[in-house]
């Protein structure tokens, strides 16, 4: 009985963001300190583009432009680069979110271990 709560419970909170969009980091830097964050209202990923260089550039687009000859025409500008698209809410920041990504993990493997014993 416990466990179909805690199974109701999971699915829940796993649904409450479904319909809402996207949140992106949106910078141009030379760090990896960009904490500006954006809704896009209309586009359905994150982009992290590294020119060769240093510059960084973090913004929202479609994922259908996450391609790059699509990305050359959108920064021309940049010569050589390369990218990651994602399509997670602040998928776009700085190496640390493996950690996150980790986390939930091992939440999900105690929940199991939990409704097992």
């Amino acid at each position: 009985m416990k466990c179909s709560l805690v199974i109701c419970l999971l699915i829940c909170l796993c649904l409450v963001g479904l319909g809402s969009a996207i949140r992106c980091y949106t910078c141009k830097d030379y760090t990896s300190s960009c904490t500006k964050q954006r809704d896009c209202s209309y586009d359905d990923a994150c982009l992290t583009l590294n020119e060769r260089g240093g510059m960084t550039y973090r913004k929202c687009l479609k994922y259908s432009d996450c391609e790059r000859n699509r990305l050359a025409q959108m920064f021309p500008q940049v010569s050589s680069f390369t990218f990651k698209c994602c399509n997670s809410d602040l998928c776009n920041s700085a190496p640390s979110t493996a950690a996150r990504h980790l986390l939930g993990l091992l939440a999900s493997v105690v929940v199991m271990w939990w409704c097992v014993h």
